[in-house]
């Protein structure tokens, strides 16, 4: 199972982007491609879904954890296939989504393109009370990156964190070396990551 990829964006197209890894290109289909149009021609990190069947593999791509997560359950619904789960995906947040499940707000996942009242009640049916976990990952990152006055900064130590939750380190660990992140205002994840790697270790 391809978990991520991180490598050089070499092309933006309509529904997907390409990334060349070691002298390979992969095509990763996302729900908008231009999420990483700041990044082409630089090293990018996206995060991937491997999707397999009988006459292909493709590979969905995403910008955190949070929406490979949200995406690979979306797709668990009864009637829902890969490209309607990543519509969802992309054109909603994680937290308002699961919100609306728990809430059986039907009104909200109409909304979705391709989503009516009978696909919105299988959703509530087939997903409530298993994203619910999902709302406090984004609500402790959310808090963890709270304060931060640079944009790429936030979103450089928001990957740092999950990076660091994907290696193992507890949240309540990870929260204790937030403020010496912040500080050290480092813009770049690989850079946070080892900085945070050190710290943790002390």
């Amino acid at each position: 199972m391809i978990t991520y990829l991180k490598g050089h964006l070499t092309e933006m197209l309509d529904v997907s982007v390409i990334v060349e890894v070691n002298g390979i290109g992969y095509e990763i289909i996302c729900a908008n491609p231009f999420y990483f149009q700041d990044s082409l021609n630089q090293s990018v990190k996206i995060y991937t879904y491997h999707y397999v069947r009988e006459d292909a593999q493709i590979l969905y791509g995403f910008r955190n954890q949070e929406e490979k997560q949200l995406f690979s359950h979306i797709l668990n619904v009864s009637g829902i296939g890969p490209k309607g789960a990543l519509s969802i995906v992309g054109n909603g947040s994680v937290d308002q989504f699961v919100t609306a499940i728990e809430q059986e707000d039907e009104s909200y996942l109409t909304q979705f393109p391709g989503v009516g009242k009978k696909t919105a009640r299988q959703m509530i049916l087939d997903l409530k009370g298993k994203l619910s976990f999902m709302i406090g990952q984004n609500e402790a990152v959310s808090e963890m990156t709270k304060g931060s006055s640079h944009a790429n900064n936030s979103e450089a130590l928001q990957e740092a964190i999950e990076a660091l939750k994907a290696l193992g380190y507890k949240e309540r660990e990870i929260k204790m070396i937030i403020p010496q992140l912040k500080q050290s205002n480092i813009t770049n994840t690989d850079e946070l990551i080892r900085k945070g790697l050190a710290l943790l270790i002390q």
